[in-house]
């Protein structure tokens, strides 16, 4: 069955975004309290795919063994999973791209691995400030072989860009072909 993982900072919206891709409210776990995904959690959709809501990598309430640990599982599923077709890199929109998601960012690209970039809690911001954040994050991920090249942007309290990361999940997952339109 094949995989899509969701990667991010720790909080940055994984679990929630997870929850309303999925439909369900309280699928995957969610919490204030940074560093709550402790497992890698595995969802199915039916007996075609397999959703993953990975650990959050930054800052986290626990031990430097615990952090540790974490990073082990999410470098060894990256690495090692012959079912993964596809990593959704979450950034909060209100912070941008931070260090630890240029180092996630070149350890995909080291690992060939193929990834896109999801700018998360766009409600929280102004518009306008978020089109700035998406537009620097755009240019980022020119410098990154394995991102692809568009960036989308979600929220999902007010489930804004839900339906166009289902659609790339398809796409990027092998369900569905992308298919490019002409412009006249």
């Amino acid at each position: 069955m094949p995989e899509v993982a969701f990667a991010g900072r720790s909080n940055c919206g994984k679990s929630s975004l997870l929850n309303a891709v999925m439909g369900v409210k309280n699928l995957a776990r969610t919490s204030n309290t940074p560093g709550r995904t402790k497992l890698l959690n595995f969802f199915t959709q039916g007996d075609a795919l397999m959703l993953v809501d990975l650990p959050g990598y930054g800052f986290a309430r626990a031990s430097r063994a615990d952090r540790t640990q974490w990073q082990e599982n999410w470098h060894g599923y990256i690495h090692r999973r012959i079912a993964l077709r596809h990593i959704f890199v979450l950034i909060d929109s209100r912070r941008g791209l931070m260090a630890a998601d240029q180092e996630i960012m070149a350890g995909l690209d080291g690992a060939a691995a193929s990834y896109s970039l999801v700018l998360t809690k766009a409600d929280k911001l102004p518009k306008v400030l978020v089109e700035e954040t998406r537009q620097e994050v755009q240019e980022a991920i020119k410098k990154h072989p394995a991102a692809w090249s568009e960036v989308l942007v979600c929220s999902a309290k007010k489930r804004y860009g839900i339906a166009e990361l289902r659609q790339e999940i398809l796409i990027n997952s092998g369900f569905m072909p992308r298919v490019e339109v002409e412009q006249v």
